[in-house]
Parts: C-alpha cells; structure tokens; sequence
C-alpha cells in the first residue's frame, strides 16, 4: 500500500514537471515571438591571459547579422553567428542564445555570447609569421586589444616546427620552476639549432635540436649545480649542450 501510495507521489510529481515545462516553453515561444531584439551581452568563460573587448565580439555577431537589433527574437539565427565567430582564432569557443528579460517598459530581448579564449603558450615571431600558439598547436593572431607573457621564439621558423620541435620544449621549460624563470628567449638559426638567452648570467645556451631534451636540461642543470653557483653567474658567456653527454661552456675575456 505505501509503495503504491510513492509511486502515485512520483508519477504526480513528473506530470507536475513536465506540465510545467510545457506551460514555460510555451510562454517562452510566445513571448520570443512577440519581441525583439534591443542589445547584446557579453559573458567571458575560461581564464586566458588574451581576451577580445566586447566592442569587437558585439560587431563579429552583427557581421552575421547586420539587422540583429531590433529582429524580433525568433528570427535570429544564432548558429550563423556562432560560425562567424568561429572564424576568429583568438576563440576556443563561441556560444550565442537568446534571452528574454523584463524591466518597468516591459520585455526586451538579448541575445547573449558566451565565449571562450584559447590560451596562449608560446609566441613566435619570425620571417614566416608573427602569432601566438596554444598547447594544441592552433595559431592566434596578434592584436592591440591583448598581450600574453609567454615565452617569445624568433628566427628561422615555420609553423611546423614550431608545432612539432618548439612546442615541446615550452610545455617541458614551463613545468620546470627553474628553467621557466632562467630561459627568457628562444632562437632558432640558420641552421636549425635552438638557441636559449638567460635572465641570470646573461649566458647563450647552444641547446641544439631538440632530441633528448631532457637529458641535455639534466646535463646543463648539473652544470650550473656544480660550476655556475660557486658564484661565476658571469664568468661563462657561453654554454653548449647540443651534442650528447658534453657540457662545453666559453669564459668571458
């Protein structure tokens, strides 16, 4: 008797909800019908040291749509603006919905983005291109509206083999307390070698390719153990770990 007594609650209780729900669609689809559109909101997701201004974000949904404000609501195609903005990669992600609110004039309807940045990781500037990369390899454009402080990689270049050898290493320096505060610049040269700069000693470090970077770092890291801080942070002006198992460093005259 009391578990046919329960389940009656329970079945009552989901009838209740799904009659509500009904009743709230339907409302909503009324009142979507009947208003449109007076602004549009902004709503940042995520944590990124880049971020585009609201301004910017506004205008790519009115590319799309360049008669979104004042289109009544149910007439707004938001996918099409979610595919517009799509097109920048400063973006991870970029969701568009309506909503409608109410004030002492009655309702307004808004149509809201919530957007996501990619996270920068490493800035390369170079004769094949100036941009940021995120962890995934993807390309972020540069712009006035932000700035990240990244590692920066200049020289001889390509999007490749900052995808495939650069990469790497930055997410291997950026897990290392140490070298994430000692490695302040990245180079590569002509002919392929990666080339560090260092924020304590002022010292060049010829690292190489970037095979078997981790014993190359274990092996440098050693170095600095036992040579650099007996306090001779500026007696080397130059630190050599490309070829395997040596540590060749140059005295300054």
């Amino acid at each position: 008797m009391k578990k046919t007594i329960r389940n009656i609650i329970r079945i009552s209780g989901w009838l209740l909800l799904v009659s509500f729900l009904v009743v709230t669609l339907a409302f909503s689809s009324r009142e979507m019908a009947g208003t449109s559109c007076t602004g549009i909101a902004i709503r940042y997701a995520g944590h990124s040291p880049i971020r585009l201004e609201a301004s910017s974000l506004a205008r790519m949904a009115r590319t799309a749509d360049p008669h979104l404000i004042g289109k009544n609501m149910d007439e707004i195609d938001t996918e099409a603006i979610e595919a517009e903005m799509a097109k920048n990669k400063a973006l991870l992600r970029a969701d568009a919905f309506k909503t409608i609110v109410r004030d002492s004039t009655g309702w307004k309807g808004i149509l809201t983005l919530k957007v996501k940045h990619r996270v920068p990781v490493l800035r390369i500037i170079s004769s094949h291109g100036n941009y940021f990369m995120d962890a995934e390899g993807h390309r972020i454009p540069p712009s006035s509206q932000y700035a990240a402080d990244v590692p920066v990689a200049t020289g001889l270049i390509t999007e490749e083999s900052a995808r495939e050898d650069l990469l790497p290493l930055v997410t291997f320096i950026s897990k290392n307390k140490f070298w994430k505060a000692q490695i302040r610049q990245i180079h590569v040269d002509g002919s392929g070698d990666i080339l560090f700069s260092t924020l304590v000693g002022n010292q060049l470090i010829e690292f190489g390719s970037p095979e078997n970077m981790e014993e190359k770092f274990r092996n440098l890291r050693a170095f600095y153990e036992q040579v650099l801080t007996e306090g001779y942070w500026n007696k080397y002006k130059r630190i050599s770990v490309k070829y395997k198992n040596q540590v060749i460093a140059k005295k300054n005259r």
